[in-house]
């Protein structure tokens, strides 16, 4: 309603203007046309005054042949001395044009009350300074401008009465298509985001907002799949445990048992309580780590003495196993990021190789340049690989390759979150990471991160 309201009160505007438009323009034209006309109608009686001068009677005869000539066009003509003295003067004149004083130009046309007067000088030997005026008046352009507004006025008052129903029209049509987009925005819930806004195909603005918010829709419909997806499977994970806790203690309280048999319960409630906490625990890193895009709280890194150190912790771990450790040289690595997250992301890729590879393989560690502003940082094993199926999949949360494979190593059971935090923790310092694998032959993650000069010259080119 209020667009029409507008487009009524537009509508009308328009059509006043453009009627005073009209009319104004309608009387300049007629007026100018009119001052020409009587500016060469003063030409030519000049000249039949000069070629008939000094005969005054045949001067006289010829202006009251002229003035009788534009009888009906309602001109009259003058003809006044130097002094402004009238030498002769058409019987139709009106009387505030006698005696009129007008300057003395060699040619203009001037307004005196409702006349136009066009005056033109003759001069030449023994002229005494004549001035021929022929005027006119414009009664005849407001009657013409007052019939074009009899004309015009009717039909303004036609456009001003259908102009509500043009604009409901118009109002309904633009109006029609976010009605529709304001109808399923309506209906989207948050168990409910599989609807998306129809496309009209016309390409214009309402098509491109309606691209844009499907395109937004997809992404929290994505997001929200992936929390559900994520909670499902925090559950499925915390079930298992509490399920082996509440079974020992069940079997504790069923009958009497020996003290070693007690003993024996409790140790098991204290190994699933430590699955418990260390699940909880990579849940937590996991959410702070999505939630952690504040970089201001970032810090200068040696990412070489970060490796360095988790080298020398895992030493000891792998000689144990019987799996040679080595690196190569670890050049300077200065980054802009967390310590800690960074150092979990090193102890994460130290622990999966070592769990995966079997006594007598290898673990090697590199860090070097990876062009001029960024560093690569490799930890490739010999160990059992991962298949072509499951590779694509490791980063996924809670996501675990085939655990028969994992019995081949005597590895310990994980909760498919290690991987997962290592890439969000890369994905919040500007850095990527990715594996490359062949079944029984070994496993290799790269992780790039921007140097820390790089980053500054980053800052400094958005500032």
């Amino acid at each position: 309603m209020r667009l029409t309201i507008w487009n009524t009160a537009v509508v009308l505007l328009a059509v006043v203007l453009a009627l005073l438009g009209v009319r104004n323009g309608l009387r300049v034209s007629l007026v100018r046309e009119t001052d020409q006309l009587l500016l060469d109608e003063a030409d030519e009686v000049g000249l039949a005054i000069r070629q008939l001068h000094p005969n005054l009677e045949a001067i006289e005869q010829q202006m009251n042949r002229t003035a009788v000539g534009h009888k009906e066009l309602g001109w009259f003509l003058q003809l006044v001395d130097d002094r402004d003295e009238t030498f002769f003067s058409s019987v139709d004149t009106p009387a505030e044009m006698l005696n009129l004083h007008l300057p003395r130009e060699a040619a203009a046309v001037t307004a005196v009350g409702p006349y136009r007067v066009a005056q033109r000088l003759l001069t030449g030997p023994n002229m005494p300074g004549y001035a021929v005026r022929v005027g006119t008046s414009l009664d005849f352009v407001e009657r013409d401008v007052s019939r074009l507004t009899r004309l015009l006025v009717p039909l303004g008052i036609v456009l001003t009465a259908l102009s509500p129903l043009g604009g409901y029209w118009l109002a309904t049509r633009a109006t029609s298509p976010l009605a529709n987009v304001l109808s399923t925005a309506r209906r989207l819930r948050p168990s409910n985001l599989g609807e998306r806004l129809p496309l009209r195909g016309t390409g214009d603005e309402l098509d491109q907002l309606s691209v844009t918010i499907n395109r937004f829709l997809d992404r929290i419909a994505n997001y929200v799949q992936q929390q559900r997806e994520f909670v499902d499977n925090a559950a499925h994970e915390l079930r298992s445990p509490l399920a082996a806790i509440q079974g020992s203690v069940d079997v504790a309280l069923n009958s009497d048992r020996s003290v070693e048999e007690y003993q024996e319960l409790l140790y098991s409630v204290i190994e699933e309580c430590s699955e418990l906490r260390l699940l909880v625990n990579h849940l937590l890193q996991l959410t702070e780590s999505d939630n952690d895009s504040d970089q201001s709280t970032h810090e200068n890194v040696a990412l070489d003495e970060v490796v360095g150190r988790s080298l020398e912790m895992f030493r000891g771990a792998a000689e144990e196993r019987n799996i040679e450790l080595e690196s190569g040289l670890l050049c300077p690595a200065p980054v802009r990021g967390h310590a800690v997250q960074l150092r979990q992301v090193v102890n994460n890729l130290l622990e999966n190789a070592l769990k995966f590879t079997p006594p007598g393989g290898r673990v090697r560690v590199t860090l070097a340049r990876a062009g001029d502003d960024k560093i690569a940082l490799t930890v490739a094993d010999s160990g059992i690989g991962i298949s072509a199926a499951d590779l694509p999949h490791i980063f996924e949360r809670f996501y675990q390759a085939d655990r028969a494979r994992q019995r081949q190593t005597s590895a310990s059971r994980g909760h498919g979150l290690g991987l997962s935090i290592c890439q969000a923790v890369i994905h919040g310092h500007g850095g990527s990471i990715d594996a490359r694998s062949v079944l029984d032959q070994g496993t290799t993650f790269r992780v790039v991160l921007p140097l820390m000069h790089a980053e500054r010259r980053l800052a400094t080119a958005s500032e």
